[in-house]
C-alpha cells in the first residue's frame, strides 16, 4: 500500500483527499464512498479505545492494532495512520515503524512534540523537542524502513514517512519550516506543518518546501481556518486530512439519540441492522461462504 500511497501523491495538480476514521465501521462507511485513501486519527483511537482525551495516553500497541485492523478492510485502499511522537527514543521509533510496515500502513506521521506533554496539535500549551532531536526521530524512523525494505524488499518493507512539526505555534513559522527541511534531509517524504493560521501561511510553507508534497491538517474549530479542497490544492498541498470527520458527526449524532431516549423515553425509527451490516461487508461474506460450499446462511440472514 506505500507504493500506492506514492502513486496517489505523485499526480500533478492533484491532491490527495483523506477522511479521518477511527473504528471499523466509520472505516467502512468511507471506503463504501469511494475514499482513495483512509486516515486513522489518534485523537479518535485514544476516545475510543480509551474512553480518554487526546493527551498522549494512549500506547504503541493501541495505535498499531487499531492501524492493523483498517488496514486489514480493503489492501487495494491505502491507510495513513498517526504514530504520535514515536512513543520513546529511536529504539521505540524503529519498533513503531517496523510494527506499522508489518501491518500493513501505507503511510505514518512522527511528529516533534515532547514525548511526556504530547497532545492534541489544536491544543495549546505544546512543547517540542530541539531540532536535533526531531531530526534523529526521522533518522531512526528511515533506518527502521530501510531494514524492513532489506528483509522485505523494496515494496513490501516500504512506508511513506510524515515528518509534522508543531514548532509554529511555539517558535514561529521560520522555525517550523526549518525544522522540516531537516527532517526532509533526514528522509521523511511528506512535510506536515501543524496548526497552520491561514491558507496564505499554508502556501508558504508549500512553496518554501517544493517539490516535497506538504499535508494540510483540517480540524473544525481549531486553530486552521476550514478552506475547500479546491481552495488547500491552489496553495500547494498535495495531502488534506480530516481526521474529525468521523468522530464530530458521530459524536453529535449520537448525543441527539441518547438525550431523546433520555427526555421522551422513545427513539426514532431508522434503518435496520442489516444496513449496517451490509455496509461492513455482509453480502460478501455470504458469497464467500456460498463459494466455499459453506450451508450456515443457506437459509438468509
Amino acid at each position: 500500500m506505500a507504493a500506492r500511497l506514492r502513486e496517489l501523491l505523485a499526480r500533478k495538480d492533484d491532491i490527495l483527499v483523506c477522511p479521518g476514521v477511527y473504528d471499523g465501521l466509520t472505516a467502512r462507511i468511507a471506503l463504501r464512498d469511494g475514499f482513495e485513501c483512509l486516515y486513522m486519527t489518534g485523537a479518535g483511537t485514544s476516545m475510543s479505545r480509551l474512553g480518554m482525551p487526546d493527551l498522549g495516553l494512549v500506547t504503541m500497541n493501541d495505535m498499531h492494532t487499531n492501524a492493523s485492523m483498517l488496514a486489514s478492510l480493503d489492501r487495494r485502499i491505502p491507510v495513513i495512520a498517526d504514530a504520535d511522537t514515536g512513543f520513546g527514543g529511536p529504539l521505540m521509533i524503529a519498533r513503531t515503524v517496523k510494527s506499522y510496515i508489518s501491518a500493513g500502513v501505507a503511510g505514518l506521521h512522527l511528529e516533534d512534540q515532547e514525548v511526556a506533554t504530547k497532545r492534541c496539535g489544536h491544543l495549546l500549551g505544546k512543547e517540542v523537542v530541539s531540532p536535533d532531536a526531531f531530526a534523529t526521530r526521522i533518522r531512526a524512523a528511515v533506518l527502521a524502513r530501510d531494514e524492513m525494505r532489506a528483509v522485505l524488499g523494496d515494496v513490501a518493507g516500504d512506508i511513506v514517512l510524515i515528518a509534522r512539526t508543531d514548532a509554529l505555534q511555539v517558535n514561529g513559522f521560520d522555525e517550523a519550516v526549518a525544522r522540516l527541511r531537516l527532517a526532509v534531509e533526514a528522509g521523511a517524504d511528506v512535510a506536515f506543518l501543524e496548526g497552520v493560521t491561514s491558507i496564505e501561511e499554508g502556501g508558504r510553507v508549500c512553496a518554501a518546501l517544493a517539490p516535497t508534497p506538504v499535508l494540510l491538517n483540517l480540524v473544525p474549530g481549531g486553530v486552521t481556518p476550514l478552506v475547500t479542497v479546491d481552495q488547500a490544492r491552489n496553495a500547494g498541498f498535495r495531502l488534506v486530512i480530516y481526521p474529525a470527520l468521523m468522530l464530530s458527526a458521530v459524536y453529535e449524532s449520537c448525543s441527539a439519540v441518547s438525550r431523546e431516549l433520555k427526555t421522551t423515553g422513545a427513539i426514532t425509527a431508522n434503518g435496520g441492522p442489516k444496513e449496517l451490516f451490509k455496509v461492513c461487508g455482509l453480502d460478501e461474506c455470504l458469497e464467500f461462504d456460498i463459494k466455499a460450499g459453506g450451508t450456515s446462511f443457506s437459509g438468509g440472514v
